[in-house]
Formats: structure tokens, sequence, C-alpha cells
């Protein structure tokens, strides 16, 4: 399976010292998106169905993301030896469901199921990379540097099913650039949000509220980010829709979309400590 496996992992070096109980957070919320990659592979096999290529790439795929999954819950059980990891879990997919019935793209074309797919691995690549950068305690520094790396070439392979596809389908630029808009803004939809209320919150009894774990996760992800990840995802997403990866274009937006970032994350700050302060 894959490049790596769980026993490539060095354990024995976990040091709890090092553990940041907000990066702890974000790990868990990601530990639960991860393993459901099953139901993702189930609607990719469903769509695609008479392209032996997609049905053969997309199966070691899942299995991978499971992986990532079981790494990063392996790892989040080691800091915080209460976490439920299997009971988050139930219930996360007892509450998002997706089209795994579906035998056609939601994105309107396979071409457009490919331009979303690529936008969601350069979300994931750009995330592990900022949070190896950012991690401190060495085992999950190591375990994001490697799902970091293997997002990145799950990239290429979702780009390589783009272009097979592009040849046929020949779906248009502003149609490819719509297709990522709406799956980058699909990021604030209740998949995140409630992966990361059922990893840190369901135990308390507060009901879930989608824009308030929209705000928390993301305060706590985005915080991470750097410039040279920000433009490096838009440089995946402008291969992506056709533009020049590489160039002026990208550098403005990527230094735009990272002044937003940053400002909506001191935006979110002040607002949970608003709430916390209140509810004292």
């Amino acid at each position: 399976m894959g490049y790596w496996t769980l026993d490539d992992i060095s354990w024995d070096r976990f040091d709890r010292s090092k553990v940041d109980p907000e990066l702890l957070k974000v790990v868990k919320a990601a530990s639960l998106v991860e393993r459901n990659a099953r139901d993702y592979a189930t609607y990719l096999c469903s769509v695609f169905a008479d392209d032996p290529e997609v049905l053969r790439t997309t199966e070691q795929w899942a299995a991978e993301e499971v992986q990532h999954g079981m790494a990063l819950g392996r790892w989040a059980q080691m800091a915080d030896p209460s976490f439920d990891f299997e009971g988050a879990f139930k219930h996360f997919i007892d509450e998002i469901k997706l089209p795994l019935d579906a035998t056609e793209s939601v994105r309107g074309s396979r071409t457009g199921e490919w331009v979303a797919r690529c936008v969601v691995e350069t979300g994931t690549s750009s995330m592990y990379s900022a949070l190896a950068q950012a991690a401190e305690e060495p085992v999950l520094k190591q375990i994001c540097q490697k799902i970091a790396s293997d997002e990145f070439r799950h990239y290429k392979l979702f780009y390589s099913h783009l272009k097979r596809y592009l040849k046929t389908e020949r779906v248009g630029f502003f149609r490819r650039v719509w297709v990522a808009w709406g799956r980058a803004a699909e990021s604030e939809d209740d998949e995140l949000a409630f992966a990361y209320y059922a990893a840190n919150h369901r135990h308390e009894g507060l009901p879930y509220h989608r824009e308030t774990y929209v705000e928390r996760y993301a305060r706590r992800t985005f915080v991470y980010y750097r410039y040279t990840h920000v433009e490096r995802a838009f440089a995946m997403i402008f291969k992506a829709v056709g533009l020049k990866p590489h160039g002026w274009l990208n550098r403005v937006t990527a230094a735009v979309a990272h002044r937003l970032v940053r400002r909506r994350v001191r935006r979110f700050e002040a607002r949970e400590l608003k709430a916390v302060a209140a509810a004292a």
C-alpha cells in the first residue's frame, strides 16, 4: 500500500511536552475526514464505472487516505488519551453523507469532477505542509510531512485524469474556474465544521452550529499558513483550470489571499474570545 505504512512512523519519538493543544484540535478533526475516504472512493467509482484506470487508481488513493486518518487518529490518542477516535468517527459518518448512489458527477461533467478533486488535493497538501512546518512534536511533524507528500502525488494523479478527459469533453476555461471556485467555497460547508465539532466538542453536549465550528476550525488551521503555502496552492489551482501556474498573476493573487486569510483569522480570534468572555 503506497509509499509508507504506520510501521514506518517513529512512534517511540513521541514527546508529550511538545504537543500544541490548539494544533491537536485540528489533527483530531482531520483524522475523521481522512478516514472517511472510502465513501469518496465509492462515489468516484460509481461516476467513473466504465473507466478501468480510474477504478484502479481510486482504490489505491482511498487506501492511502484512510491510512492518513489512522495515523492522525493514533497520534491524537497518544497526545490525548481521552480522545475517543472510534466514537468521534461514528458520530461524524452518521451525520455527513455523500451521494454514494450518483452515476454522474455532481460537478456537471467528468472533467469538472477532476478539477474539483485537484482543488481538494491542493487544499490538503498545503494544509499538511503548513502543519508539518508548524509542529514541534516530532512524530506529528513526520506524519504531516508524509501526508503532504502523498497529497501532492494525489494531485498529480487527478491532474493526469483531468488531462485525459479534457481531450474529449473540452470543458472551457471559465467553466473550470467556476467549478474550482465552487469546490473551494465548500471548505466552509458542514464536512470540516462537523468534523471539528465531532472530534472536539460532541461530548460537551453542546448543539452543533455550522458557522461557529467553521470559524473555530479555520482559526486554528489558517494561522499556520505562510505565504509560500498559499502561493504554491494557487499555482496548483491555476494549473488545473488552465492558467499559467507561475507568474505575476499567481504572485499577486497569493499575496492578496494570504493577507485576507490573516485578517480573517484575527477576526475569528477576536470573536471567539468575546464569546468565551460572555460565557464566563
